[in-house]
């Protein structure tokens, strides 16, 4: 496939709606004037037939109680038909656009996200035919954070950061068992060469440890770099403080995501990595722009020369 046009603006959806059980008025007009633009720049500048423009929305919205009104609004601007992807579908999808058909036997992949984490892999069966197989873990970055604040006694203290982070350590256990008991039940993971990963707390990581180095689609981790981004991000956090002043993917970050935030969002990421058998034997790559991951598994499910049927 060929990405021939990538936008992105960060806006904090999933905590709004989290917040309020609904989409705010403000994030419904940035939304309008996005999607307006983009609809505008697909039809003028590159001439995308209007059959094969979508728009479609992540599972967090379908949360929101005026989410109808987001429909109708959409639908009345562009003419075009506005969905909301099923949450039931979500790790599927991820699956589908981040994992390249090639690797879809051999590889698993994890996308940590704002609430949860998820994704899966896909076994092959007999006839040429795949089966889909979910795997989900009940933290994610918000939810790991607001979990570790709600164990300090005294709620004065839980934004002050040697105290959570204290906490954070403490809670790790709690983690790694959750974890433990997901891998537990899926032992086909501990087969799979290759495992790909998304969401913002691997992105946060690839951004700041390798900041201008991260060019590729896909870029390979380690371990070791890991634990090294964890060092700096809970004994040196200046130093990506320092680099977000001239750097602006960094900046995105930090703007993104504070640095409990962060704390929390690799504790997840080191205690995955950690809990995978045989990891020293294992690919790691990150998959860098992991919105796009919903755009490609809409194409293959169209394309006749990939088998997405699982």
């Amino acid at each position: 496939y060929k990405i021939i046009s990538f936008a992105t603006e960060r806006i904090n959806f999933a905590e709004h709606i989290a917040a309020t059980g609904e989409i705010p008025q403000e994030d419904m007009n940035k939304i309008s004037v996005t999607v307006v633009d983009q609809l505008k720049k697909l039809r003028d500048e590159f001439k995308i037939r209007e059959e094969n423009i979508f728009i479609v929305a992540a599972p967090v919205f379908a949360s929101a109680s005026n989410i109808d009104a987001l429909k109708n609004k959409m639908t009345t601007l562009t003419n075009k038909s506005f969905d909301v992807l099923n949450v039931d579908e979500e790790a599927k999808v991820l699956v589908k656009g981040a994992i390249p058909p090639v690797d879809f036997s051999s590889a698993l992949l994890l996308d940590i996200g704002a609430q949860t984490t998820k994704g899966g892999y896909i076994d092959e069966l007999e006839d040429d035919k795949l089966q889909f197989i979910p795997l989900e873990l009940d933290f994610g970055t918000m939810t790991l954070t607001d979990a570790v604040k709600k164990t300090v006694a005294n709620p004065n203290q839980a934004n002050d950061l040697s105290t959570y982070q204290e906490k954070s350590f403490d809670f790790n256990p709690i983690l790694r068992k959750k974890i433990k008991e997901l891998l537990d039940a899926n032992p086909p993971v501990a087969k799979k060469e290759k495992i790909y990963l998304s969401g913002g707390a691997v992105w946060a990581f690839a951004t700041l440890y390798y900041n201008e180095n991260v060019k590729e689609h896909f870029v390979t981790l380690n371990m070791e770099d890991v634990m090294n981004y964890d060092a700096i991000l809970k004994n040196n956090f200046i130093k990506f403080s320092t680099l977000a002043k001239t750097n602006k993917e960094a900046a995105r970050v930090l703007s993104t995501y504070d640095q409990q935030y962060l704390i929390s969002a690799n504790n997840i990421l080191v205690s995955l990595l950690e809990g995978i058998p045989g990891l020293e034997n294992k690919k790691v790559f990150f998959v860098k722009e992991g919105q796009v991951t919903w755009l490609i598994s809409y194409i293959a499910d169209r394309s006749k020369k990939v088998n997405t049927n699982f």
